[in-house]
């Protein structure tokens, strides 16, 4: 029986490597203090006290009378971080597609990410001081899961936290709040905080709560901390995390010691700390 002609049929093959759907940029480094560039093992922020008001004046040329006001050093130690890709010089030449640009593509992204996660978790970890001592976040900055998702209720109550402690838009901060996927679901899905108002409508109909809402600017994260149980995600002021950076390099090179193998890497070393635990406050789900 002759062959069919289907057997002389070509097959096109990609010249591209394309890249899977993942997070690549930063959602949280443009929502800090970014103190730029760090040369040392460590860097502090230092922060000055709260005060009364002035004391009542009641004694004419009397002597002065010093009040104290009390300084804190929160203190962040850098940490360095390395990933590299190798592409043998052999298989270089049977490839249509040259991976070493997407590759570096994907170091950036893991960086990102890196940034992120140092951020997220500088927000909800005891902070250590610079005179040795450490401060966690206190009972009083948590939003307990209560058995739900996120609520109408927990949103309110962060929203009282932050000013309680004087660290909202009242006085020059600027708000935000991390959300995943599973507070998307529920956002969307509760009534009581899609109502028939311009900005709830928009929600409805762009499926995203992209913006400020509520007082928040609100960043999608998805990879909050996840006990088996129960989600934790954060609300911050700007000026409640800062973030240093020692250094970033990305390098595509030859490695003679590896037969010319073209090793495509990123390194970078980073730090962050929590100013004060009144600008932070941490809010489980389930």
């Amino acid at each position: 029986m002759p062959q069919s002609i289907t057997e002389a049929f070509v097959r096109q093959f990609d010249t591209q490597i394309r890249l899977e759907a993942q997070q690549t940029d930063s959602r949280l480094q443009s929502c800090v203090t970014d103190r730029g560039s760090i040369t040392g093992e460590s860097f502090t922020a230092n922060l000055l006290g709260t005060v009364d008001e002035l004391d009542a004046d009641t004694t004419r040329h009397g002597d002065t009378v010093w009040s104290d006001i009390e300084h804190k050093t929160p203190i962040a130690t850098m940490a360095d971080f390395y990933k590299a890709y190798p592409v043998d010089r052999a298989d270089e030449a049977k490839l249509l597609a040259n991976p070493s640009g997407e590759y570096m593509n994907r170091l950036i992204a893991a960086k990102n990410l890196r940034i992120d996660k140092i951020l997220y978790d500088a927000a909800r970890a005891t902070q250590l001081l610079k005179d040795g001592s450490t401060v966690a976040l206190p009972s009083g900055q948590k939003i307990a899961h209560g058995s739900a998702g996120l609520t109408k209720a927990k949103l309110i109550q962060t929203k009282k936290i932050f000013r309680a402690n004087e660290a909202d838009e009242h006085t020059g901060e600027e708000l935000y709040i991390a959300y995943d996927s599973e507070m998307l679901e529920d956002i969307l899905s509760d009534t009581t905080l899609t109502s028939a108002d311009y900005m709830a409508v928009k929600m409805l109909q762009e499926g995203d709560v992209a913006g400020k809402w509520l007082g928040f600017k609100w960043k999608p994260y998805n990879r909050l901390y996840d006990d088996g149980a129960t989600k934790f995600t954060i609300a911050w002021a700007k000026s409640g995390i800062q973030l240093g950076t020692g250094f970033v390099s990305g390098n595509a090179q030859r490695r003679g010691d590896k037969k010319d193998t073209m090793q495509v890497s990123m390194a970078a070393s980073f730090g962050a700390l929590r100013t004060q635990s009144e600008k932070v406050v941490e809010i489980a789900f389930q």
